[in-house]
């Protein structure tokens, strides 16, 4: 998101026991949880005496490093530790710090800095905390944790929201430090959660409420496609527009409705691969309701009809007849569900719902932007990065050029604004080659491109994929000719302002090839959008261009003439990489 999206924070590898004097670090914790957890109510299902010995921490930590991540997803899925296993106690936090970037590692001592810094001291406070705004209290789950376990989790999601202060809405949060929190200490629960935050790679933690309703969205979708008799016997027993509302609590399913032991073994794999394996332990659920629901003459289906579906799919979740490891089977027994489908659909929502915003007019756009994406402080001075600009808003007015810019950041993907952008290539500063374009963009994932002409036309394109794709070939040994995805677009920005996303992204109507031509390149040209037309064209020197009515995006020509002049090329990034 869902595709991939997280906001910048202090994240590291390093953990200790926790400050001096602190009861939660304490040498004596017994093993396998934390001084934190009351274990009286902690329910473990044994593995079963038949099965192999299981794995430890030390052969996942040799397969990570020996970048055999395949075999470490088949692990994790294959050995059920039970709930009181020592090995999370490593485990958790060796799955957790991998997806933090090494440029992002704070040091020793970090974590109590801010403790100190946020509430002016390393003790656990006497009463509550106020917790940031972005979390849910009815969704702040504590599982065993005690009252000092709580505390410490109050303290941790607060000290990670002073620190990330870009997160938007994210009620997950909570319930996943709560959880670390059994395992692991304070300190290095606030690592594992800044490392998930600040993931790139992969989604681990919506951070907007955009992208809260894309996931739910997002399961929808998946699950009437590819569990499709469970959705059926869903719906069937929903009133018009209830199934949505069920689809809407999907993660509490799994966060607030599995038992204990469930959840942690959903955790043993989560850690390493991400949400998808919240969305595939969501439809695993969905098809063993079904499956125990299904008959007239079952309990569940009694249940049903007594207290309707919603509530009796969330005390079977609490229920779960079924034992963990059988939960993990189902769910990655789902064919054809592979993690770039999952992404396109996510992609395609987040494209859709930002497009609705988009329509509805000049004024609902200001009231998207101050409501989603733009308000917090890292996007406004991620706007400021690219106003610097003076050749583009040259002959323009303050206002003119701040509120297209405006503009053009409310269409941008939400989880692309979090990040910096950076210019990388501008004719004015590298010259008019195609060559030096390629030598300064190609390597990065998404690009902005906005062109000024002659005329003082000002239109462009986000491009979705690497310019380096020009150089890949298919099966048969032949360079594509086309490449990129759903999510680029073009925009028109002065005089007119328009956005023309592509064509499929509603989803709705059937697409041909023809319409699936989004970004083209060699030594000689580069064109955005195809079939029936191109809708950007530059020849190799930069310095003329052509643009048309093109399938894909179904747009007019972007400037009246057709043919222009190029004034100035800028070209940005994003720094995707870097905290």
């Amino acid at each position: 998101m869902l595709i991939a999206e997280g906001t910048a924070c202090p994240a590291s590898t390093t953990t200790s026991s926790g400050p001096p004097g602190s009861p939660n670090g304490a040498a004596a914790t017994p093993l396998p949880f934390t001084s934190l957890v009351d274990v009286a109510g902690v329910v473990s299902v044994p593995p079963s005496p038949t099965a192999r010995p299981l794995r430890t921490v030390s052969d996942v930590r040799s397969l990570l490093q020996g970048g055999k991540v395949q075999e470490v997803k088949q692990l994790l899925r294959a050995n059920a530790w039970p709930a009181n296993h020592s090995i999370r106690k490593e485990l958790w936090p060796l799955l957790c710090t991998q997806h933090a970037k090494a440029g992002g590692v704070s040091g020793d001592g970090f974590y109590w800095d801010m403790v100190v810094q946020v509430f002016g001291s390393t003790d656990l406070p006497d009463r509550p905390v106020g917790l940031p705004t972005f979390v849910e209290p009815s969704r702040c789950q504590a599982y065993h944790l005690t009252r000092s376990g709580r505390a410490c989790a109050d303290r941790v999601v607060s000290v990670l929201g002073y620190a990330c202060p870009d997160i938007v809405y994210s009620p997950a949060i909570y319930p996943i430090c709560a959880l670390l929190l059994h395992y692991v200490t304070e300190e290095e629960a606030y690592h594992c959660m800044a490392s998930l935050v600040s993931c790139k790679e992969k989604t681990f933690i919506t951070q907007t409420k955009l992208l809260y309703e894309v996931t739910w969205k997002t399961v929808m979708q998946v699950c009437r496609k590819h569990v499709k008799g469970a959705a059926v016997h869903l719906q069937r027993h929903c009133s018009a527009g209830r199934a949505e509302r069920v689809y809407m609590d999907w993660i509490w399913w799994i966060f607030q409705g599995l038992p204990f032991q469930h959840l942690v073994r959903v955790m043993d794999c989560y850690f390493l691969e991400g949400v998808k394996v919240l969305y595939r332990t969501a439809m695993a659920i969905l098809l063993l309701f079904h499956k125990n629901s299904s008959s007239s003459s079952s309990e569940w289906a009694a249940e049903i009809q007594k207290n309707g579906v919603d509530f009796a799919l969330n005390k079977f979740c609490r229920e779960m007849p079924v034992t963990p490891q059988k939960v993990l089977k189902v769910a990655f027994g789902i064919r054809g569900l592979s993690s770039s489908y999952i992404s396109r659909v996510f992609i395609k929502t987040e494209m859709l719902l930002k497009s609705r915003q988009v329509v509805h007019g000049s004024k609902q756009l200001v009231r998207s932007r101050s409501s989603e994406n733009l308000p917090n402080s890292q996007s406004q001075n991620n706007i400021q990065m690219v106003s610097h600009t003076l050749t583009i808003r040259e002959k323009m007015s303050e206002e003119v050029y701040n509120d297209m810019l405006l503009t053009l950041w409310s269409w941008l993907p939400v989880r692309i604004t979090m990040y910096q952008p950076i210019l990388l290539y501008t004719t004015e500063e590298h010259g008019c080659s195609l060559t030096t374009f390629y030598v300064r963009v190609e390597q990065h994932e998404p690009t902005l491109l906005m062109i000024k002409t002659c005329n003082n036309e000002v239109f462009g394109a986000y491009c979705s994929s690497r310019w380096c794709e020009r150089n890949q070939k298919d099966d048969r040994g032949n360079r594509q000719a086309y490449f990129g995805t759903g999510e680029t677009f073009l925009f028109s920005l002065y005089p007119e302002r328009a956005k023309y996303p592509w064509i499929g992204v509603d989803g709705e109507r059937n697409v041909s090839h023809g319409a699936e031509l989004f970004m083209a390149a060699d030594s000689k040209m580069i064109t955005i959008g195809g079939g029936e037309g191109q809708a950007i064209w530059m020849d190799e020197n930069i310095r003329y261009g052509k643009t048309d009515h093109c399938a894909t995006f179904n747009n007019p020509p972007l400037c009246p003439s057709g043919d222009f002049e190029i004034r100035v090329l800028e070209v940005y990034g994003f720094a995707t990489d870097m905290n």
